[in-house]
């Protein structure tokens, strides 16, 4: 048998600030998302400890919905 995976919801975060000027902790949420560079874009899971990282941060990135990925932005 072959094993099939569950495609597990996702959320794509993109990184639209430095995290230059703020302060040590919301660097390392940038750093612990896979956020380093503006203009970044990572793929995660939608768990409820990712959803509250990126909730940490809202000046720094923006979740993209699947309506922006088809539109191509």
């Amino acid at each position: 048998m072959t094993a099939e995976k569950k495609s597990e919801p996702t959320v794509r975060v993109r990184q639209i600030r430095s995290g230059i000027g703020f302060n040590k902790k919301q660097k390392a949420t940038l750093r612990a998302l896979g956020l380093e560079r503006i203009g970044r874009v990572r793929e995660l899971p939608d768990h409820p400890a990712v959803r509250g990282m990126v909730a940490s941060i809202p000046h720094l990135v923006v979740i993209e919905s699947d309506r922006d990925r088809e539109e191509g932005r």
